[in-house]
């Protein structure tokens, strides 16, 4: 009996450690680094198809998206990601012109902050209107096993 309780209290005390090791192994920088620049690709004006599938194979395929005041829904979806390829193929190239500098990053628990700066101009396919963008963005992207399942994003 003292054996179980004894055993039973060394995995109830290593759990935490084990849970703790698996979270650093998880190397949040260079995922940070590693998404940006695969974000930033699929905005150039020479973004192509391959760029896109990049940029989605970083997101879970139940991926959940706020960008307010836009899509206001953060739920997940089981179809998630084949509605971000949706959206993305449809502004795919649309920019003559692209540059985005990431500001600031934290992370931690299973989860990125970003803030980036974007400038770009472009053509919107909807009404061949040109468009200017510059502005600052903060994405909140949740993490769960190596992957982005939830975006959070927001602009001024």
């Amino acid at each position: 009996m003292k054996f179980l309780l004894s055993s039973l209290l060394s995995v109830l005390l290593t759990l935490p450690l084990m849970v703790s090791a698996q979270d650093k192994a998880f190397n949040y920088e260079q995922f940070t680094q590693d998404y940006f620049t695969a974000w930033t690709k699929v905005q150039k004006p020479n973004a192509s198809k391959q760029d896109l599938e990049h940029y989605l194979s970083y997101l879970t395929d139940d991926i959940g998206y706020q960008h307010l005041p836009y899509a206001n829904d953060d739920s997940r979806a089981a179809d998630g990601k084949a509605l971000m390829r949706k959206g993305m193929s449809y502004y795919l190239g649309i920019h003559t012109e692209y540059q985005a500098q990431l500001t600031n990053s934290a992370y931690g628990n299973n989860v990125i902050m970003i803030k980036f700066n974007t400038q770009a101009k472009g053509i919107h396919p909807d009404n061949g209107q040109e468009i200017i963008i510059n502005n600052s963005t903060f994405e909140v992207l949740e993490i769960e096993k190596g992957k982005i399942s939830v975006i959070r994003h927001y602009s001024s």
